[in-house]
């Protein structure tokens, strides 16, 4: 999955894609590097970020959105909270949707349902403004797998079909490097659930902290690391900024996995 932010804030690609001329180009570029999604944000979520209006966050990816699926033969995803955002995408040519929220905003269970396409439930502790601010767990790996369940049994009281669903761990979303790197190391727990599990840790304060404060556009040998590992553990899509150099990394550890 390559990500395509069309915000001018986002942590790593704020502002680079910001016209749909850009986006155009940028998404066209992820899929000749192998990109089997494109996922379409306008709204940023990193730690400290605000949010921004419902005709804002429309302005900025429903352009987008069509002119990819007019182009494109791969599917979009948009990555919203917004109930009305997901109504307009999909309409607009997404045919899945992203949500850090799993769901949790008003309406958006029942926009889920009667769209009828597929839906990523993240797990994040707060909100994007205040979620790493000292988060605290008994147990991370146990109460992530617990709201994720709960979201799950939220989605089919609803009628949204269990096969329509795909899980995220949240790497970084109201989490301290400690707790990533358990839920990393333990991610099968997740996976074990029995959904798809899509895995985002591309270019994250994560790897930047454990190489020394290493600057965003220097943490790309770490992000593949984690990829790889993510894939031993479990993953069935990784969520990447760098999407060429990750198509290599999943096409060798795919075949090694895939080795008697």
């Amino acid at each position: 999955m390559g990500i395509l932010n069309v915000t001018p804030d986002s942590f790593s690609d704020g502002g680079a894609h910001f016209s749909l001329d850009l986006a155009l180009s940028r998404a066209r570029r992820m899929v000749e590097e192998g990109a089997d999604i494109i996922d379409v944000g306008g709204e940023s979520t990193r730690p400290g970020s605000r949010g921004v209006s419902l005709q804002q966050e429309l302005d900025r990816v429903i352009p987008v959105i069509s002119a990819i699926s007019a182009e494109i033969p791969i599917p979009v995803s948009v990555d919203t909270s917004k109930p009305q955002v997901m109504r307009e995408s999909v309409a607009a040519g997404a045919g899945l949707i992203n949500d850090v929220t799993a769901l949790r905003q008003p309406g958006a269970l029942q926009a889920v349902r009667d769209l009828g396409v597929p839906v990523c439930l993240m797990h994040m502790l707060g909100e994007p403004r205040s979620m790493q601010r000292q988060p605290v767990y008994r147990d991370v790996v146990t109460e992530v797998r617990r709201f994720l369940e709960e979201r799950v049994n939220a989605c089919k009281s609803v009628g949204i079909a269990r096969e329509k669903l795909l899980l995220d761990p949240g790497f970084g979303f109201g989490k301290n490097l400690q707790h990533n790197l358990t839920l990393l190391k333990n991610l099968r727990t997740i996976a074990d659930i029995g959904l798809p599990l899509l895995v985002g840790t591309s270019r994250k304060s994560m790897i930047g902290k454990i190489l020394d404060d290493r600057p965003v556009d220097g943490r790309l040998s770490g992000s593949l690391a984690t990829v790889v590992m993510a894939l031993e553990r479990g993953a069935a899509i990784v969520r990447v900024h760098d999407v060429a150099a990750t198509t290599d990394a999943v096409r060798v550890a795919s075949a090694v996995l895939a080795a008697d």
